[in-house]
């Protein structure tokens, strides 16, 4: 009786790169970047709701204080999970991933009270999206 022994190889077997970590760090430090600015967008809306002017009537139609504080939790979470994903944890990926495309809808419902900002979060939130989903598993290696 012959015994052969198989060996599972993973189907996608990749090493990991310099330059993915290094997009992956990115992807963390715009996370942390973004939420900061996110969170002085939200308290500038707390504290003077008079700043933002709007232009035209949206179908998001909330009060500055209301987005005030929408702004400021995102951006709160967003920069918590951005430095947690320097770690490499798993977790901060998926609640990055999550976070960032809530901070770009968030973003886009922005867009008749400060509309080049909005588009700079949006850009940011797609960029630290693709980076995550595609090279965030490279930093914990």
């Amino acid at each position: 009786m012959s015994t052969t022994h198989h060996t599972r190889v993973p189907v996608h077997t990749r090493e990991s790169s310099a330059v993915a970590v290094g997009v992956t760090v990115f992807a963390s430090v715009m996370m942390i970047m973004a939420g900061f600015f996110q969170a002085i967008a939200g308290i500038v809306a707390l504290v003077n709701d008079q700043f933002y002017v709007v232009g035209k009537e949206w179908v998001f139609q909330f009060d500055t204080t209301t987005w005030g504080w929408i702004h400021l939790t995102l951006g709160v979470l967003v920069a918590l999970a951005g430095a947690a994903l320097l770690s490499g944890a798993v977790w901060a990926r998926t609640v990055g991933v999550v976070l960032a495309v809530l901070c770009g809808v968030a973003a886009f419902a922005w867009l008749p009270w400060y509309p080049i900002w909005a588009l700079v979060l949006i850009a940011a939130a797609g960029v630290v999206v693709w980076a995550l989903t595609v090279h965030g598993r490279d930093i914990a290696t």
